[in-house]
């Protein structure tokens, strides 16, 4: 019986071996390829191939890993890589030098790593088959790949005729044609408190004030929600939202990342650019050219140049390998980030998968990637980081930054000069002693060395600086037509190609920049992608837009509008979005404006099984969906709640007064656990190192800061409950809410009410009233004498705050 139990095993071994190497892979879906091509394939191709592929002289260790059945067959070791088996993969040992040391010439950063455990427990998706390194011209037909509905001009569709009692806009008239075609019905309108709460945590990610609850349920005005519209997009709160939610698809960061994790001090430059061209509501047109090629812009006033060469900090934000040896590799990946960034954020193309070959999926030849890789290898990155110095004393150069144009400079005497270098050796010195001790260690200590870095950042002030920086974006001295890069090595190289665009994005009839050979041609690229023929940056928006206000995009891939990606739900929907964005002067503000002023927007959240069941993702807007809150929002909310909330924002950023000539580590991390819990201004303005973000975003699904994230993963996880229940900053938030409800003269039940309004924007039921009195009182027998009223009252705050109602909006 054993026999026979081990002999049915070994046959379906061997059969899922054969199916293995045989049959499609079934695990390669469109997110683990585009986690192969972006994160696997380079690195095989630049790090491995060289020794162990088909142009290899004599495979070393017997194995190759330039297919997908080489790479699992193995040499003479056994198999580099074992399907969902980790600890199996020789490769992986290779790369953490434990035994072979692979590659020869120094062990690749824990990021890649981590890359390739990751991809080897997802099943070691690999489209890969055999085939020569040689240079091809494309078969791809990019006239007939433009029949693809994503790269179509954007055309305003026709609204549907004739009366409609349940429609408010044309946005409903277009939903309701579709309600008709799936047979669905829409459910009833949301309640007045309901709405307020959605609208302002939509427009501002705070909460609304009682007293504005209750001005909008007594408001009988027919306008009375397009007032409150209206009041909160011209909140400052506004920019500070919806900045964080573009700063998302900006992979925005405060340091490098990678091998060497140095500081950005001046990125919060570019984070506050960004807020303020949200509250100004500039046109998206010009937002996107001002980040793309801010410094070629011609320019009305000082000012303004200063923000233009400012909003250029986009291209220079990304996380580079400093301590990679090989100069043609480090261009070319400097590059290829930025490509990622530009097509995922505002095209929702994965460009970067065209760096190999051509793109796999998506009508995009890799001559249209290299194209587009010497407008940015003809551009220089003013980051304040130097790839490997040859004084090997710091990567942080403050000459590698831009100097911004100031209307009035005063040039700081030599005496000034000594002063200033003075203070910040003295600074410096503060610092590093600061990021020695320990939170276990004597208060005082830390208090007496945090004053003296302010005295002496007091007296910095008082000095001239002679020069103001920021990160940005110049034209090189030298522009560069790249040539293809075999298989990504940029060693092995096919034709020149001439700086240019992706063509599969020119419509015909669309007219095309030209790129001179003095340009780098980032401005003409501002201006192909800028054109309203272009099919792809309006569409883009106008579903990030929808996205933000109904929890899913109309394109539920909001970052892919690819192949790969997911079709739209309701194109005309879509399309007719994004026209009207264009009619409105690509206003981001009349455009929300005009969204949540539907019906759509303003339905309610109730369940209808005969809807459910023909549409359970509630993809036709047939009621509004559950959306749960950001990190910020949660953090935000409670400091609001608390009384705690400072609105004015920080004058730059507390990164700026860490020690810039030291990478990032473990004691920086504690430095900014610190500011996380002191600090009280809206979380947009905490902190973001590259691993290291505040505690609050690793809890409640912060995306990686180092790739466009337009879509937040939402997790429901222990460590949630965890910190909401344990920890100090949510301790002390429960606590200022209890305080300032005792400072009102209220009888229990009102005060009962007074916080259930506060933290959920409705009254409690009769049941909730009587069980919060009762958990008040209980808590008040628990807690000590001392402060035992304001005890009991922050135990019923810090359980609302813990409740699913309070972590999600409807």
């Amino acid at each position: 019986m054993i026999l026979k139990v081990l002999s049915l095993s070994f046959l379906a071994l061997v059969s899922a071996i054969a199916a293995d190497v045989k049959s499609p892979e079934p695990s390669m879906s469109r997110e683990s390829l585009e986690f192969f091509e972006a994160k696997i394939r380079p690195v095989l191709s630049q790090q491995c191939y060289r020794c162990h592929s088909a142009e290899a002289k004599a495979a070393m260790g017997g194995f190759r890993l330039d297919t997908r059945d080489a790479i699992r067959t193995g040499g003479q070791s056994g198999a580099a890589v074992v399907p969902n088996r980790p600890a199996a993969s020789l490769i992986l040992k290779a790369l953490r030098y434990e035994g072979p040391k692979m590659p020869p010439g120094g062990q690749l950063s824990n990021d890649v790593v981590s890359n390739f455990e990751k991809w080897i427990a997802m099943g070691a998706p690999d489209p890969r088959e055999a085939e020569k390194v040689e240079w091809k011209v494309s078969t791809i037909d990019v006239k007939k790949g433009r029949e693809f509905w994503a790269f179509q001009p954007v055309k305003k569709p026709t609204v549907p005729a004739g009366k409609n009692a349940w429609a408010k806009t044309d946005i409903d008239r277009i939903v309701f044609e579709n309600y008709k075609a799936k047979g669905l019905t829409p459910v009833a309108d949301a309640d007045r408190r309901t709405l307020i709460r959605r609208t302002t945590f939509d427009l501002t990610g705070l909460p609304p004030t009682t007293d504005e609850v209750e001005a909008f349920v007594a408001d009988r005005n027919p306008k009375a929600f397009e007032k409150v519209v209206d009041r909160l997009l011209n909140s400052p709160r506004y920019g500070e939202r919806w900045g964080r939610h573009w700063l998302d698809v900006a992979r925005f960061a405060e340091s490098n990342g990678r091998t060497r994790n140095y500081l950005f001090p001046y990125a919060y430059k570019y984070r506050d650019y960004v807020i303020q061209a949200f509250n100004q509501d500039k046109p998206y047109d010009v937002f996107l050219q001002e980040q793309i090629a801010g410094d070629l812009m011609p320019s009305a006033t000082e000012a303004e140049k200063k923000n233009r060469i400012v909003a250029t900090g986009f291209l220079a934000l990304g996380a580079h390998d400093l301590n990679e040896q090989d100069v043609a590799q480090y261009a070319m990946d400097v590059a290829d980030e930025q490509i990622n960034v530009l097509t995922r954020s505002v095209m929702g193309l994965t460009v970067g998968c065209a760096r190999c070959h051509d793109h796999k999926f998506d009508p995009i030849p890799t001559t249209n990637y290299y194209a587009m890789a010497g407008i940015f290898r003809s551009t220089e990155l003013k980051t304040g980081l130097e790839r490997r110095p040859k004084n090997r004393v710091s990567y942080f150069q403050e000459e590698r930054l831009i100097t911004l144009p100031e209307e009035v400079i005063i040039q700081p005497t030599p005496e000034q000069i000594a002063a200033r270098t003075e203070l910040l050796a003295k600074k410096s010195d503060a610092e590093s002693r600061l990021l020695q001790l320990q939170r276990r260690q004597a208060v005082d200590k830390v208090q007496a060395t945090l004053q003296e870095i302010r005295g002496i950042e007091n007296q910095l002030d008082k000095l001239p600086r002679g020069a103001v920086f920021a990160m940005g974006a110049t034209d090189a001295k030298t522009m560069v037509s790249c040539k293809v890069n075999l298989r990504g090595d940029p060693h092995k190289l096919g034709p020149e190609v001439h700086r240019g665009f992706v063509e599969i994005a020119t419509p015909d009839g669309m007219i095309v920049p030209e790129i001179g050979e003095g340009q780098s041609g980032r401005l003409q690229l501002a201006e192909w992608l800028t054109n309203k023929q272009s099919p792809l940056p309006s569409r883009v928006m106008a579903n990030r837009m929808w996205y933000q206000l109904f929890g899913r995009g109309v394109v539920r891939t909001v970052d892919n509008f690819g192949k790969m990606g997911e079709m739209p739900a309701n194109q005309k929907l879509l399309d007719f979005v994004a026209a009207r964005f264009m009619d409105n002067g690509w206003s981001v503000k009349k455009t929300l404006r005009e969204i949540m002023l539907s019906r759509t927007y303003q339905l309610g959240a109730d369940y209808n099984e005969a809807n459910f069941n023909k549409d359970p993702d509630n993809a036709a807007n047939w009621r509004m969906s559950r959306k749960r809150l950001e990190a910020e929002a949660v953090r935000d909310s409670m400091l609001m709640i608390s009384g705690n909330l400072t609105l004015t924002p920080p004058k730059e950023t507390p990164v700026s007064r860490l020690p810039k000539q030291a990478p990032i580590n473990i004691r920086f991390g504690k430095v900014v656990s610190r500011y996380e819990n002191s600090a009280t201004y809206r979380s947009v303005y905490l902190p973001i190192l590259r691993g290291f973000i505040p505690l609050v975003f690793q809890a409640f699904d912060f995306p990686e800061p180092s790739e466009t994230k337009g879509l937040r993963d939402i997790t429901t996880v222990a460590p949630q409950a965890l910190y909401l229940m344990n920890n100090p900053f949510v301790l002390e938030q429960a606590q200022g809410a209890a305080k300032h409800l005792l400072e009102k003269p209220l009888e229990d039940s009102k005060r009962v009410e007074f916080a259930f309004e506060q933290v959920y924007g409705r009254m409690p039921t009769n049941v909730e009233l009587k069980q919060s009195l009762g958990y008040v009182r209980s808590s008040a027998e628990e807690a000590s004498a001392a402060k035992k009223e304001q005890e009991s009252w922050a135990r019923l705050y810090q359980a609302l705050f813990a409740s699913a109602e309070f972590l999600n909006r409807t």
